[in-house]
């Protein structure tokens, strides 16, 4: 079989999803193809030559990505089989012939070679194959291509893996436990240390651990982190990991700074403690201040993600947000969209659930979502604003100082001091962290 294997993007990152699937797709005997809509134009000949199209859609983004690329197939050959996989995958039912998710390597070759998937949800142990092959990373535009490490002034190629699938808790806005239910799936460590390596091989100089919460699995993530230095040592890395994990296993940060942690992405969500209890997070506001100063007493950088905008939340949360932004010197580890995140609740949310669900509507396929409106229109008008502002200051080239300020004054509050050398050189990556 021809097999054509589009990635619908990754969060900047050259897409994982699409090269462990193409892998297992040639290690199978098919010919396969990958074409990343991130950072290449659509190839009408490609559908032309496939014999299957598969589409990778870990993302709410890769999925409203991947309908407009079905809509596309479709209108060239309409009888093309084509499936979806990946986290939001189950969200194209209505468009795509085959949808998987979970661990969907050996179900996508399975249907690769004509045998229907009953079940589409897949949570067998696939990820921890030790015969399981590398990610065909080689089907894939080159490293330089995909976001970069900023630091002081360097920018820096960065690799990307996994350690672990899925996650040990149940936040309610997540789309992480509507599929795996609180449940994780460790990924062989000499499967993430090699592909890691040929990552390395190919130029990258830093690694991002994107597991969904790489301290689930904390003595497995520490091995990997240790036989990583050990092997290159010159190597810095970044990982995902939730408030309440950086707190409890506070004992690992001193080792993993040596193996060059520089920095860790958190969801903080909300300065709201009813709204942190609603979603779920188990944490509250003085635990996301413990775990800043956790992390900076081992000389490591975090990065908060935020979620201003929900339809439990007033000016005076989203005020007191930056003011604890600017209270405990995040500014600088911020990345200017975070201020203007807005809830989003997909199909099958766990919030749904919820006693008091909150004011979402009946869901639309198209947008991937349950629309909801903020009972006071103010609320949605501020949010529509602070994004045209985020984003015409970002295109302008403007700092994070300077657009930071303008949100504060967006939102009805005096600029703050802060001293602009004191937020440069902050670690980051050139492409914004969002779900």
């Amino acid at each position: 079989m021809n097999v054509l294997v589009v990635s619908c993007y990754e969060l900047g990152h050259q897409p994982l999803a699409a090269a462990s699937a193409a892998a297992h797709l040639r290690a199978a005997g098919h010919t396969v193809t990958v074409l990343d809509l991130a950072v290449q134009d659509w190839d009408p000949s490609l559908v032309d030559w496939a014999d299957r199209v598969a589409l990778s859609t870990p993302m709410h983004t890769a999925m409203r990505s991947a309908r407009r690329a079905i809509a596309v197939v479709r209108s060239r050959r309409r009888d093309l089989p084509v499936a979806a996989f990946g986290l939001y995958a189950s969200m194209l039912d209505d468009v795509a012939d085959q949808i998987l998710v979970g661990e969907t390597d050996a179900a996508l070759v399975a249907w690769a070679e004509g045998r229907r998937i009953d079940s589409p949800i897949l949570l067998g142990r696939d990820a921890a194959s030790t015969g399981a092959p590398l990610p065909a990373r080689d089907l894939l535009p080159p490293l330089e291509r995909y976001a970069h490490l900023a630091l002081r002034g360097d920018e820096r190629i960065v690799g990307y893996v996994e350690a672990s699938h899925g996650c040990a808790h149940r936040c309610r806005h997540c789309p992480v436990p509507v599929v795996y239910d609180g449940r994780i799936r460790i990924v062989d460590a000499d499967r993430v240390l090699a592909d890691a390596a040929q990552q390395i091989e190919a130029g990258a100089r830093h690694i991002t651990f994107g597991d969904p919460d790489f301290l689930n699995g904390v003595h497995h993530s520490r091995r990997i982190v240790r036989a990583l230095h050990d092997r290159f040592p010159d190597i810095t890395f970044d990982c995902t990991v939730k408030v309440e994990h950086i707190l409890r296993h506070d004992d690992v940060w001193g080792e993993l700074a040596d193996a060059g942690c520089l920095f860790v992405v958190s969801a903080f969500e909300s300065v709201d403690e009813p709204t942190l209890h609603r979603l779920d997070k188990g944490h509250t506001v003085p635990d996301m201040a413990r775990a800043v100063a956790v992390l900076r007493s081992h000389d490591i950088e975090i990065r908060p993600t935020w979620m201003p905008f929900t339809p439990w939340a007033t000016i005076e949360h989203v005020r007191a947000l930056l003011e604890f932004v600017a209270e405990h010197d995040l500014v600088g580890n911020v990345d200017p969209v975070q201020y203007t995140i807005r809830l989003l609740v997909p199909e099958r949310s766990l919030l749904l659930a919820h006693a008091d669900p909150g004011p979402f509507g009946p869901y639309d396929p198209d947008r991937g979502a349950h629309p909801w409106r903020h009972p006071d229109p103010a609320m949605d008008a501020l949010q529509v604003g602070l994004a045209a502002l985020v984003e015409g200051l970002q295109t302008a080239g403007d700092d994070v100082v300077t657009i930071y300020q303008a949100v504060r004054r967006e939102c009805g509050l005096p600029p703050v001091q802060i001293e602009a050398g004191a937020v440069e050189g902050r670690p980051r990556l050139t492409e914004p962290w969002f779900c």
